[in-house]
């Protein structure tokens, strides 16, 4: 395989066909990436989830919701009153959220839908607590996109994102390539919080761990 062919993450040399699909899996390298990303981002999941309570009949959504994993982990703490929905706009992705979380699915606990963030297809005030790992920064307008996940929030609701990358000034040459592969975009603490207040929510928090260069925010509807 040449040079042309890798990619640098900001943490390692990878192939770029597979990397490619991380924003949004398609056929057997989508699969592929999946499965890599329910081991991969784990770890800064367990830290994430840290942050913030559910309570056995909070109603979730998870956007972007990938491979699953955390679809699984939300309805393993909740009753059967509570509801964990994912929504991803790979088709991969939400046929493998579904086979992960089946017998979850068949208990009426757990629902996945393919759709996009920018115009969900959820009544407004629906759900207790947003989540969003690793994926804001392939949302098309984040702005509106935030609008959205404020109106299928209740009032007083949760909104939570988690990300493996942050934006600090002079230090992000290392996620260059990533950037252009994937036309992402990589946010700043300070631009998360401007962003979440520009769209109804207040009590903003941040947290980062500083080792892995994490970071989980947290705010509330207004």
């Amino acid at each position: 395989m040449s040079d042309n062919d890798k990619v640098n993450t900001g943490h390692h040399i990878e192939d770029k066909e597979l990397i490619k699909n991380a924003r949004k899996p398609v056929g057997e390298l989508g699969h592929q990436i999946l499965d890599r990303m329910n081991k991969s981002h784990e770890a800064m999941a367990q830290w994430g989830v840290t942050h913030f309570e559910i309570a056995p009949d909070s109603k979730i959504l998870d956007i972007g919701c990938g491979g699953g994993r955390n679809i699984e982990r939300f309805a393993q703490q909740i009753s059967e009153s509570g509801r964990v929905v994912g929504i991803d706009y790979s088709e991969v992705s939400v046929e493998k959220s579904i086979e992960l979380n089946k017998k979850s699915i068949d208990r009426g606990i757990v629902n996945v839908l393919q759709g996009s963030v920018s115009d969900m297809p959820f009544y407004d005030e629906t759900f207790d607590i947003v989540t969003g790992f690793e994926t804001i920064y392939f949302w098309p307008d984040f702005i509106n996109d935030l609008k959205e996940v404020n109106r299928v929030l209740k009032k007083g609701g949760l909104v939570f994102f988690c990300n493996e990358a942050v934006y600090r000034e002079g230090e992000m040459e290392k996620y260059d390539d990533l950037v252009e592969l994937l036309d992402m975009k990589i946010y700043s603490e300070d631009v998360l919080k401007e962003s979440l207040e520009k769209t109804g929510f207040k009590d903003f928090k941040a947290y980062i761990d500083e080792d892995n260069d994490w970071i989980c925010i947290t705010a509330l509807k207004i």
